[in-house]
């Protein structure tokens, strides 16, 4: 894929926020030439046993935002997380910005809507979300040159965000030698991911490339920056030219032995709504707990 030269020319600063609780890293990228700024995948923390919510990870942003002076303008959700409970609308609460997905959270919206058996008042047509992506969509954080890239496999509303010369892959890519991300929930496909993954490939070596997770494989320390051309080279899963047909049978044999992600049926149920928590007829946050579903 084709990046425009002003893409590559534009150098956005970025700010990495590790939640240890999810291996989810958080980003705040920065427009050089101005105070415009946006927020990528901000997590909201979530004691399960208790059934208590923190915003630990948001305040950080919200404190960084703050102390440099910066004006929020997006908070990007890579895809509906399955992993962690979206900070978007605390973040949005305390600075404003537009909340925006991809196009396709229609999809996840009715798939899940089914299995949390969700009246009619939930609305399946991403209302929630200020934006929803097309793949393509272009647009700007104040002047940084912006586009979404729609890669589903690991989930249909998957996309990967470019803001000049980085990009962020949400959970398409991890570390080279963390490989993918799983294909095996609703909505899922290995060979849809393949096709992603290669997209995101096509895009400039040099293109620094920014990842949603890391589990720090082999106990090496966290990291979350890599680049497209080490992606190509290094990646255990789809570096040197691996086949879509090989990708597909380990991917589908390696989902198989992973356990679901600990915080899977609140994080649906709060991600499809934009972050916020469901409620019940009496205006109590409450959550269901799908039995033989997932």
């Amino acid at each position: 894929m084709t990046i425009p030269k002003d893409h590559m020319q534009q150098h956005p600063q970025v700010q990495a926020f590790f939640d240890p609780q999810s291996n989810t890293i958080s980003y705040l990228v920065k427009d050089p030439d101005s105070t415009a700024c946006a927020v990528i995948d901000a997590v909201m923390q979530f004691d399960y046993a208790a059934g208590r919510l923190s915003y630990d990870c948001a305040d950080e942003i919200i404190a960084a935002i703050n102390e440099q002076g910066l004006q929020l303008e997006w908070i990007i959700e890579t895809h509906v997380h399955a992993d962690h409970l979206s900070g978007a609308p605390y973040i949005q609460q305390e600075l404003g910005g537009k909340v925006g997905i991809g196009e396709h959270i229609t999809e996840v919206q009715d798939t899940f809507g089914k299995v949390f058996n969700e009246g009619t008042e939930f609305e399946r047509d991403g209302s929630q979300f200020d934006k929803l992506f097309s793949d393509g969509d272009r647009y700007k954080v104040g002047g940084l040159e912006c586009f979404a890239l729609h890669t589903p496999g690991h989930t249909p509303a998957c996309m990967v965000h470019v803001m000049g010369d980085a990009a962020f892959a949400g959970d398409t890519l991890f570390m080279p030698d963390g490989g993918s991300a799983r294909a095996d929930f609703p909505g899922g496909d290995a060979g849809q991911l393949y096709d992603s993954i290669q997209r995101v490939l096509s895009l400039p070596d040099d293109l620094r490339l920014f990842v949603c997770h890391d589990y720090g494989p082999g106990g090496r320390a966290i990291a979350w920056e890599t680049t497209v051309g080490e992606e190509k080279a290094k990646n255990i899963h789809v570096g040197q030219g691996t086949s879509r047909e090989d990708f597909v049978k380990m991917r589908t044999e390696r989902d198989k032995q992973l356990a679901m992600p600990a915080l899977i049926i609140p994080s649906l149920q709060v991600n499809m709504r934009a972050g916020e928590v469901p409620r019940d007829e009496d205006g109590n946050m409450m959550m269901k707990l799908p039995v033989n579903k997932l």
